[in-house]
């Protein structure tokens, strides 16, 4: 099969076909009905499905029912627009519904694609600079798993909006100057740090010590409140102070970042919104609006206008700033900078990042759209940094890896001890970020092992085994000489041999992927392409169980398959990528 020009969005060029066929049927009896207002939806009953019939009941005689109206639209497309419309085998009623099947044209030029495109395959066109910030969690001590779910989440929209096309620049916005990091600093003034362990340890400890100070004796906030003045105006020994301790934090949390394969592309620190001014300005314009009073010397900010009992402090009776403030300055920094500001916070911001959009809305400036999330937990319960009560996200990751481990050691016996750590390191940070992806951000979670490290169909480990079991096949074939130097090409074989319903069942889902990146990316909402991924897997495993590749007699409906299973695993390994979830060739 001869390949020429560039690629086009199967899934997403079939339902324009069928939005341009059922269109035209509707107007021709007389509805009035664009193209784009044809609802579609995949079925369980076919490729695609409408309820155009319940859209037109509006228009249609009295005593017209939507099955009546879809018999007719269904009995109106011409041969010719079916002609025309090369990715539709044909289209049928029932009931109310209209059911739309893909042709065999639809099913060969995915593969086609596929294997065209490789780990391109489901580039979206979409354009525009985005900055996204998620995680920025205090560094005032390690990761725990409270902050797990912000970091996979923001990490894993990142990724997926990249998928799309979009420009994305992810940063963490670095609190350096705010009441915890004085605590910190005070604390590192009295107690050594311990520099033989992870830095980011060696400022909790002393962090929590500090804390324990504070509740025996209260005279320890006026240092506290001293050393933020200072920073404030400026005062350079204890900005170095200050300084000193949040790069040790960092540097142990960017470790902890690092093992979970998420990255930041840029670490921007508060303070320097207090050294550019850009603070005081905020503060300044924000009076001019004449919103703002005095409440017990604080500065707060009426936003009642917007729905807001609670006011907005802004400055506090002692003349500091907040981190709002500070928060504001940032935005009003990023804003010119993108197209889009996204930002991901827990359900604990949901007030103050209303607030923060409110404040924006007042001063004229632009607004981030803001990803909210539900907290994920352990059985063991809550956690609290500053008490020292909580499990890092490092002790999590390791238990993790340290029982997938155990896993493979049980699977693959006979592998070298460096293979299974390295297949170990895989599917168990894998199976963490799957397992807190796959659930809506806005519903809370439990997190558990047992169901992360499911490698029959539940988890990450299930996905990345059947990347593996597609790479095994390809490197037997390989082996065998089916597949020569050349590798799979789009002239490999002819893929409208794959008419079989395990075979077109794996590549219709694979079409869906650019349809499914597109929804995810447009919805901000990852885990609808986390379960899409877990689908393909399934459907993958489905055809393999049912249709013979290496041991088939006909030689050129084994290279078809061939082809397939390259397509499956380009998919496979894509979605994976798409998860921030490596995807190994063996396991």
């Amino acid at each position: 099969m001869a390949h020429s020009g560039r690629v086009i969005f199967l899934f997403i060029e079939f339902k324009k076909q069928v939005q341009k066929v059922l269109s035209t049927a509707a107007v021709s009896l007389g509805y009035s009905i664009r193209e784009d207002e044809v609802p579609t939806e995949v079925s369980e009953h076919a490729d695609l499905a409408t309820r155009l019939a319940f859209v037109l009941t509006a228009q249609a005689e009295k005593g017209a029912n939507p099955a009546k109206i879809a018999q007719e639209i269904a009995g109106a497309v011409s041969a010719d627009s079916l002609k025309e419309a090369d990715l539709i085998e044909k289209i049928t009623a029932q009931g109310p519904y209209i059911n739309i099947f893909a042709s065999g044209k639809y099913l060969a030029k995915t593969v086609e694609n596929v294997v065209v495109e490789k780990e391109n395959y489901g580039s979206g066109k979409n354009t525009g600079k985005i900055l996204l910030e998620h995680t920025s969690a205090n560094p005032n001590g390690p990761l725990h798993v409270g902050h797990i779910r912000n970091a996979i989440l923001g990490d894993t929209l990142s990724r997926i909006l990249k998928k799309a096309g979009y420009d994305v620049e992810v940063q963490y916005y670095v609190n350096d100057i705010g009441r915890q990091i004085a605590v910190v600093s005070w604390a590192a003034s009295k107690y050594p740090l311990n520099m033989d362990i992870k830095p980011d340890y060696a400022i909790v400890d002393v962090y929590v010590k500090a804390n324990e100070d504070i509740a025996k004796d209260e005279t320890v906030n006026a240092h506290i409140e001293e050393l933020m003045k200072k920073v404030e105006n400026g005062d350079k020994e204890t900005i170095d102070s200050f300084t000193g301790a949040v790069d040790m934090a960092v540097a142990g949390i960017s470790e902890t970042l690092q093992l979970m394969n998420v990255k930041h592309d840029k670490f921007v620190r508060e303070s320097q919104f207090i050294e550019s001014g850009a603070v005081w300005d905020v503060i300044s314009r924000l009076e001019a609006t004449g919103k703002t009073k005095d409440s017990d010397g604080a500065l707060v900010v009426d936003l009642s206008d917007y729905g807001f009992e609670k006011t907005l402090v802004i400055r506090r009776s002692n003349g500091t700033s907040l981190y709002t403030t500070r928060d504001l300055a940032y935005h009003e920094w990023k804003a010119p900078q993108c197209d889009r500001m996204i930002d991901v916070f827990g359900a604990d911001h949901k007030l103050i990042s209303g607030q923060l959009r409110a404040a924006l809305d007042l001063l004229g400036d632009k607004q981030p759209e803001v990803v909210i999330f539900e907290f994920v937990s352990l059985p063991e319960g809550s956690m609290s940094t500053r008490r020292g009560v909580f499990i890092t996200a490092d002790e999590l990751l390791k238990q993790m890896i340290d029982k997938a481990f155990e896993e493979i050691e049980k699977r693959r016996p006979e592998e070298s001890e460096d293979f299974k750590k390295e297949v170990a390191r895989m599917v168990g940070i894998g199976a963490t970020r799957y397992d807190i992806i796959k659930v809506s951000s806005d519903k809370s979670t439990v997190f558990e092992w047992e169901t992360a490290l499911d490698f029959e169909k539940q988890g990450a480990p299930f996905i990345q085994y059947a990347h593996a079991r597609a790479s095994n096949i390809l490197a037997k074939a390989e082996e065998d000489g089916t597949i020569g130097a050349g590798g799979i090409t789009a002239d490999f074989a002819d893929f409208a041999l794959l008419t079989e319903p395990q075979e077109a069942a794996l590549i219709k889902k694979i079409a869906q992927f650019e349809q499914k990146i597109e929804e995810s990316a447009a919805s901000l909402k990852p885990h609808t392409f986390a379960i899409y991924a877990r689908e393909l897997a399934d459907d993958f495993n489905q055809f393999y169980r049912y249709a013979p590749v290496l041991n088939v007699e006909d030689l050129e409906l084994k290279k078809a398959r061939l082809a397939l299973v390259f397509a499956a695993k380009a998919a496979i390994a894509n979605a994976l990528s798409c998860l921030g979830i490596d995807a190994p060739e063996s396991m």
